[in-house]
């Protein structure tokens, strides 16, 4: 390893294990997409995706950014690596994606930005493939299903946007260097490019999931008028009692379409 320390403020752990390293690699997608690559690191397993593909890797530390101009002076001046050295989710912010063209994004996160990277992908009309390595709890959340206690506003923006999401398999802390506190898990994330949400669905979902444990109707009553919200219930066959992870993706979606029609039916 390089002789370069982890730096705590840009949450980095290098992974060490080869095995995991192939294994990310088996599961990369066998298409014609470019790859993107968020915090490369030490350049580990970026080295394994340029035997496969060629990757636009963005690294925000300008340390590691020295190390990995010096590791892959010959795949940069090949045009195979193009390493950018900047903050991701400036990007999204300005320019909305990551990559002009399909991509998929494989990479290892960062966890204290793992949830804004994913959701940004989600959001990113040009990424059609999501493999990256987060905090496991946070990868439940994305891949569960309703009824599982896992199952958040982040499960249903992933259920309505993607044809497949679901753990590969788990990461002990002893592959990394230096070991964070928790295991970690590769998340799988196959995206469905004609569906995306709006940020006002965004917001009814916040409002559903404020309170997980209480039940959906409490939650959604500061959003919605009750009697509307009664209406809803029967007409789409609801349980007043539901908890909100106890209701599926598809029928949130069409509790919001309704509180729209609602909408639109006052202000004409």
């Amino acid at each position: 390893m390089e002789n370069i320390k982890a730096k705590k403020k840009y949450g980095q752990n290098f992974l060490k294990d080869d095995s995991i390293l192939h294994k990310i690699i088996e599961a990369m997608p066998n298409n014609e997409n470019h790859t993107v690559e968020i915090g490369p690191g030490l350049g580990d397993l970026t080295q394994h995706m340029l035997k496969y593909k060629d990757v636009t890797a963005y690294e925000i530390d300008s340390d590691l950014l020295t190390v990995l101009q010096s590791k892959f002076a010959n795949e940069i001046q090949s045009r195979k690596l193009e390493l950018i050295h900047t903050d991701v989710l400036q990007i999204w912010k300005s320019k909305n994606t990551l990559y002009d063209g399909k991509y998929d994004l494989i990479a290892n996160l960062p966890y204290y930005i793992a949830t804004n990277i994913i959701l940004s992908a989600i959001e990113d009309s040009n990424c059609e493939h999501i493999i990256v390595m987060i905090q496991k709890e946070v990868a439940q959340k994305f891949a569960a299903n309703e009824g599982e206690k896992e199952f958040s506003s982040l499960g249903v923006m992933t259920k309505l946007t993607s044809k497949e999401a679901k753990i590969l398999f788990d990461v002990p802390p002893t592959a990394f260097e230096p070991p964070p506190k928790v295991t970690s898990s590769i998340l799988y994330i196959k995206k469905d490019l004609n569906n995306s949400l709006d940020d006002e669905f965004k917001s009814f979902l916040k409002a559903a999931f404020t309170q997980p444990r209480k039940k959906l109707s409490k939650n959604l009553s500061s959003k919605i008028d009750k009697t509307l919200l009664k209406e809803i219930y029967l007409a789409l066959n609801i349980d007043e009692n539901i908890r909100p992870h106890e209701l599926s993706a598809s029928l949130y979606h069409q509790m919001y379409e309704k509180v729209i029609l609602n909408d639109k039916r006052k202000r004409n």
